[in-house]
């Protein structure tokens, strides 16, 4: 059986960690804070518990959209580190608006599809082969 690799779901306050490498393929979502047309730059926003962070889109290959002021946006792109302010630009290849997503829900979603796939990946090397006899 051949795994491929899958494009993870990270929530927005775990973009700008250690956790999410340089180049890794991610998807992820936000309120669109700004957007600025001719540097093609967005800013997405999300909420954890009290705190606000912020992530920076690069919008070159998804223009032109129609950017709606405080949406709920869903986007697939890859990571790039920077040296900005937040240290991180989200190479967006999709992005779409998905206002009225309930986002309580959509986090268990992601928090089950984690588990699902963490169970899944300790059954499949519980049941690889180790060593086999070679036949005789």
């Amino acid at each position: 059986m051949v795994v491929t690799e899958r494009t993870a779901f990270y929530f927005p306050w775990e973009i700008n960690t250690d956790m999410v490498k340089d180049g890794t393929s991610v998807r992820t979502y936000g309120r669109l804070t700004s957007y600025v047309p001719e540097e093609s730059k967005a800013v997405l926003s999300g909420q954890q518990s009290s705190a606000q962070c912020h992530m920076s889109v690069q919008t070159t290959l998804v223009e032109p959209f129609q950017p709606i002021l405080g949406a709920q946006y869903f986007v697939l792109g890859e990571i790039e580190k920077t040296d900005g302010l937040s240290g991180v630009l989200l190479r967006s290849r999709a992005l779409t608006c998905v206002d009225g997503v309930d986002l309580t829900l959509m986090q268990q979603a992601i928090v089950e599809q984690r588990r699902f796939f963490k169970e899944r990946e300790t059954k499949m090397n519980v049941q690889a082969p180790c060593c086999e006899s070679p036949p005789t």
